[in-house]
């Protein structure tokens, strides 16, 4: 079996999902493993060390007419390679650690016409275990892998195998078909997030019962702004697909029209016969899996996880968080229809206790006095990625968007991955001892303590 493993560089390291789908590759010892990488120059270092892994081949896709490539333009790069490496299997991370889009892996399925089986948390060349149950892996296939092992180390006696680097002419793709050039959604602009930002008050760790206690009764006056004086300009007709979805697409267009959860070429016919402006898709498990395979089969863009979108009657503006940790990302789709998958409020709830990975040491404690009150489970990224929370309590970009009375952030830095699933929140207060943590920036109340 031949077995090529997608990896990422970011920040000189191999993206952690990825090095999770190599690890599994490695535990196949009559596979032939290929390490695939698209990228620059000084991602041969990383590579080198995984070379020393035990891997076959390692392969590295650079070419100055490769920077800027968006999503779709990297799966298509990265798919004329797998095209001239034939493989029966690909794996992939879930996502990039950088981006989080998780749509290489869908979009790779798609333009090879290889089987898809995402959100792998126990691989087998047989039978899969996935979020949503067990499936039977039909070869050739593309697999997406969770965090669910550890990379190993390489033997202090293994050898390097030499990297081969192959550029556009190797792959015999167009320049217009690559980088920023053959990319259908592009950055406008880049800026601190300021949105949501409250007033902090600071108060000692003892008033925290009596505080919780006191907000949860407490009223919060909020100001809205008379709708009849903002000037209101639509998209024609936009299509709603997935849970929660609807609201986003009123709010921009004049016409909306829901479709079901069908399969991704059924929406693709759907699409072609409503002729859109633009698409909205649920940003869950299932919307992150289709929506991507649907952007390959009408070569447009879809821009994830947005939080906030704007129009100006023609162009649809997306807004998600960037790299950086308090960094917004206005962007357009270049291509008809535009696509994007929204963040809908998924859950309404009185209270919700939410623990970070500075808050690991005493989670036992913390879950005991959140389960006394009856509050709702919540949990950072990090903490899920270390395992001490499932996955169904993470908050945030890519977990969970809720919409509390009261948010109790325990341990929490407040990146604006995580905020922008509490935005909601009527109030929130913070517990961390790093008084300079971004999470208070976002707090009505804070405690400079651990819990």
């Amino acid at each position: 079996m031949k077995i090529v493993v997608c990896v990422k560089i970011v920040r000189d390291e191999i993206n952690p999902f990825d090095a999770c789908a190599l690890e599994c590759a490695l535990q196949q010892t009559d596979a032939h493993t290929v390490v695939l990488c698209m990228g620059p120059s000084g991602c041969e270092k990383e590579l080198k060390r995984l070379s020393r892994l035990g891997v076959n081949r390692v392969l590295l896709l650079s070419d100055p007419s490769f920077a800027g490539s968006d999503t779709l333009a990297t799966s298509r790069i990265l798919s004329c390679a797998l095209k001239k490496l034939k493989p029966d299997l690909v794996l992939c991370g879930r996502q990039s650690i950088d981006g989080d889009t998780a749509q290489v892996g869908p979009s790779l399925a798609a333009t090879l016409g290889y089987s898809l089986v995402p959100y792998i948390i126990k691989f087998s060349t047989d039978i899969c275990q996935t979020r949503s149950g067990s499936v039977p892996l039909a070869l050739p296939a593309v697999c997406t892998i969770e965090r669910i092992n550890t990379l190993r180390f390489p033997s202090f006696r293994s050898k390097p195998v030499p990297i081969e680097i192959w550029n556009r002419d190797a792959l015999e793709i167009e320049p217009e078909r690559c980088g920023i050039a053959g990319s259908p959604t592009r950055v406008l602009q880049v800026f601190e997030s300021k949105a949501e930002r409250r007033s902090c008050q600071f108060i000692p760790r003892a008033e925290l019962d009596s505080l919780v206690a006191s907000l949860r009764n407490r009223v919060k006056e909020t100001f809205v702004e008379d709708p009849v004086s903002l000037p209101v300009v639509r998209l024609k007709h936009v299509l709603a697909i997935g849970p929660g979805v609807v609201p986003s697409a009123e709010s921009i267009a004049e016409r909306v029209t829901e479709i079901p959860q069908l399969s991704a070429l059924e929406i693709v016919d759907c699409i072609k016969a409503e002729q859109p402006d633009a698409v909205l898709w649920s940003a869950d498990f299932w919307g992150r899996t289709i929506a991507p395979q649907v952007a390959v089969h009408l070569q447009t863009g879809l821009c994830a996880d947005c939080t906030r979108l704007e129009t100006d009657g023609n162009k649809l503006f997306m807004y998600r968080p960037a790299s950086g940790d308090n960094v917004m990302a206005k962007i357009e789709c270049r291509t008809r229809p535009a696509m994007a998958t929204v963040r809908g409020k998924n859950h309404t709830a009185e209270l919700v206790v939410a623990c970070g990975h500075g808050a690991k040491a005493r989670l036992k404690q913390i879950r005991l006095w959140s389960d006394a009150l009856g509050a709702l489970r919540g949990a950072s990224r990090g903490l899920v990625d270390d395992r001490f929370a499932p996955y169904e309590e993470q908050v945030g970009l890519t977990g969970q968007s809720l919409s509390p009375h009261l948010y109790v952030a325990i341990g929490i830095s407040g990146a604006v991955q995580h905020m922008c699933g509490v935005v909601n929140a009527a109030w929130i207060v913070a517990i961390n001892p790093d008084k300079n943590a971004r999470i208070f920036d976002y707090a009505d109340y804070g405690i400079l303590d651990y819990f």
